[in-house]
C-alpha cells in the first residue's frame, strides 16, 4: 500500500502521551508496515537500520512504541488496526482484478465466435485483414504479437485492449519502456475507466509532483490504479 487514511482524532487521542521522538518513531513504523503489507520484522537490529536508530534515548524510545501499540507473534510486531486496513485493501484490489479478467474473458469469448469467412478462417467483426493492428504512437503488431514496426500512428477504434492501452499510454505522464508496458498491459487487462479515473487524481498528487512517478509498466503490473488517494488535511 502507498497511501493509508489517517484519522487525526483517534491518532492524537491513541498518542498522547508519546514524545516528539516517539512520535516520529510510531509514524516510520505505520509506513513501513503499510508499505510492506506486513508485521514488523522481530529483528530489533535490522528495525534500528532502517530507521537509522542509534542513541539510546531512540532505542528506548523505539521499545515504548513496540510495547504501546505491537503485540509481538511469531511472525514479527501486529498491528491490529494496521491488519484490517491492510487486509481491507486486498480485498478490494482481489475483487477489482477478478472483475476486469472476467470481463476482458468475456469480450475474448466473443471474438472467438467472430464472423467467420466460407473457408472457416476466422476474421474480425468489423472485417480487417489479418495483418498488422495499430497500438500505440508510432507501432502497429500482428495480431501474433509480435513484429512490431513503425507505421501511421493513428487509430481511430476504441473498443479492444490495444486502443485501451493507446489513452492509457495518451495519458500516462511518464512515457518510457512502450513495449514493456504493453506486455504489461496484455498481462494484466485492466479496466480502461478504472485506469483513466486513478489517473485523475494521481497526476495531481504531491508524489507524483515531486516526480515520484513509476514507470508504466511498474504502474501497470502493481495494478496502482487501486491505490488510493492521499488524504489532504487542512
Amino acid at each position: 500500500m502507498h497511501y493509508y487514511t489517517h484519522n487525526i482524532g483517534d491518532y492524537r487521542r491513541d498518542t498522547n502521551h508519546l514524545s516528539l521522538l516517539e512520535h516520529g518513531i510510531y509514524r516510520q513504523l505505520l509506513d513501513q508496515y503499510y508499505l510492506n503489507e506486513k508485521p514488523i520484522a522481530k529483528d530489533l537490529d535490522k528495525i534500528m537500520r532502517y530507521l537509522s536508530i542509534k542513541t539510546e534515548e531512540e532505542k528506548d524510545a523505539l521499545a515504548h512504541v513496540l510495547q504501546d501499540f505491537f503485540n509481538e507473534t511469531k511472525d514479527g510486531y501486529v498491528h491490529k488496526r494496521c491488519e484490517i486496513a491492510i487486509q481491507e485493501y486486498q480485498d478490494k484490489s482481489e475483487k477489482l482484478s477478478n472483475a476486469a479478467k472476467a470481463r476482458w474473458s468475456k469480450i475474448s469469448k466473443c471474438n472467438a465466435n467472430a464472423v467467420t469467412t466460407n473457408n472457416h478462417k476466422p476474421i474480425t467483426i468489423n472485417q480487417e485483414p489479418k495483418t498488422k493492428k495499430p497500438i500505440l504512437h508510432g507501432m502497429y503488431i500482428n495480431r501474433e504479437g509480435t513484429n512490431m514496426v513503425d507505421l501511421n500512428p493513428d487509430y481511430p477504434h476504441h473498443n479492444d485492449v490495444f486502443s485501451f492501452m493507446h489513452l492509457f499510454w495518451k495519458k500516462y505522464p511518464r512515457k518510457v519502456g512502450k513495449t514493456t508496458a504493453l506486455k504489461a498491459w496484455m498481462k494484466k487487462l485492466p479496466d480502461i475507466n478504472a485506469v483513466m479515473k486513478a489517473l485523475d487524481w494521481q497526476i495531481d498528487s504531491s508524489q507524483w509532483k515531486k516526480g515520484f512517478i513509476p514507470n508504466p509498466a511498474t504502474y501497470i503490473n502493481q495494478e496502482r490504479w487501486l491505490d488510493e488517494p492521499e488524504e489532504i488535511n487542512f
